[in-house]
């Protein structure tokens, strides 16, 4: 029963269906299923939604379809995680969100997704975010990475201005940048001083990844 419940789940998210999602994520918790069996085959389906996205075989409103439906079962299962005391794994802390001036959500909300998905604590502080939120969250979280997305040429400097207001904080060494989105590029990035760079959003797991493999 346990394993039919969790390859519904499974399926659910590579069928890009929200509501199957979370309705077999609110039957593993009714059936006493360990959250964490139930949390690893969504992982395992937005794993494999992400690598056939990576490979040119799906595109972006597959990779958002399955990340929404995602979104739909993890709150229910980490809502079990919790109430339970179970430890999960966690990679480490990221403090995630879009800049200043800037409203685009979908990408940086597949970002965290897949963060989370991979076992990264995300703490996602949404768009049009301030220098000083960023700053903020860092410290309240003690993250170790920060992911800094912006759609729009115009408000990419804003990915500067929080990396310069970390350096005069002193918190610069003690956490690794990451950037992306649309209007940023591998020059941008290296210009302003970020540790990382990726165009898309499994690539930027697999940026964060290296930062705690290294």
């Amino acid at each position: 029963m346990s394993n039919d419940i969790l390859e519904h789940l499974k399926q659910s998210v590579l069928a890009y269906d929200g509501k199957a999602a979370r309705t077999w994520a609110e039957k593993a918790v009714e059936e006493g299923i360990d959250p964490l069996h139930a949390l690893a085959a969504l992982t395992e389906a937005i794993r494999h939604v992400g690598d056939q996205f990576g490979r040119g075989e799906l595109w972006l409103p597959d990779l958002v379809g399955a990340s929404d439906a995602m979104l739909e079962a993890t709150p229910i299962l980490q809502a079990d995680v919790d109430r339970r005391g179970v430890e999960r794994q966690n990679l480490g802390t990221v403090v995630i969100g879009t800049v200043k001036g800037d409203i685009h959500n979908i990408g940086k909300s597949m970002v965290a997704t897949l963060l989370t998905a991979e076992g990264f604590e995300v703490h996602d502080i949404g768009v049009d975010a301030t220098a000083d939120a960023f700053v903020e969250a860092i410290q309240e979280h003690d993250a170790e990475i920060l992911a800094l997305s912006a759609l729009m040429t115009t408000t990419a400097p804003q990915q500067r201005r929080v990396i310069e207001i970390l350096e005069a904080e002193g918190l610069r060494e003690g956490i690794k940048v990451m950037v992306g989105g649309g209007g940023i590029t591998q020059a941008f990035a290296e210009s302003i001083g970020a540790d990382g760079y990726d165009p898309t959003a499994p690539g930027a797991v697999k940026l964060a990844r290296s930062f705690v493999n290294s």
